[in-house]
């Protein structure tokens, strides 16, 4: 498996804990965690295989630390890179858009030529709506620390399997 870059904010608690986790169980020498507070286009755009921990504020919105990191997103080729996204919100405080920040990196991804990998089924979760549902499926990991943080060590564990098998 080609190494993995395992992008999300070290000063997050919740997201910082569930990407401990995802490295771990995805074998922690063949993943490199950085900080996306502090990274580059270049190193961004280093690994063929990137693993994006990007919670939801507020009401959809990403955080800022990913949202001024858009504009260098937007000019870069990622074609030929597979991406998985995780992401962490809260079904009952926010059910119209539980989760959004999926949807709004992975789109942004797909528009620079990235492959999705990691969809989830959605059929676990109760919430009204979400732009990270395509059919029945989150496209990527969604996590509800708030309301069934006893799911999140299995979902990890499943989630991390499959992706295994995409990042070959």
């Amino acid at each position: 498996m080609k190494k993995i870059g395992l992008f999300y904010s070290f000063h997050t608690q919740k997201t910082a804990k569930v990407a401990e986790k995802i490295q771990k169980a995805l074998g922690e020498k063949d993943v490199e965690a950085l900080n996306v507070e502090e990274v580059d286009e270049k190193k961004f755009a280093g690994f063929d295989n990137l693993v994006l921990g990007v919670p939801t504020w507020f009401d959809g919105e990403l955080p800022n630390y990913w949202d001024e990191f858009v504009p260098a997103i937007e000019e870069m080729d990622l074609k030929g890179k597979k991406v998985a996204i995780f992401g962490l919100g809260d079904q009952i405080n926010y059910p119209e858009n539980f989760c959004d920040g999926i949807g709004i990196m992975g789109k942004l991804m797909e528009q620079q030529g990235a492959e999705l990998v990691g969809f989830v089924p959605a059929d676990e979760y109760n919430f009204e709506s979400s732009v990270s549902v395509r059919g029945d499926k989150f496209a990527g990991l969604a996590l509800d620390q708030e309301n069934q943080a006893r799911k999140t060590n299995k979902r990890i564990e499943d989630w991390v399997a499959g992706l295994k098998k995409s990042f070959n």
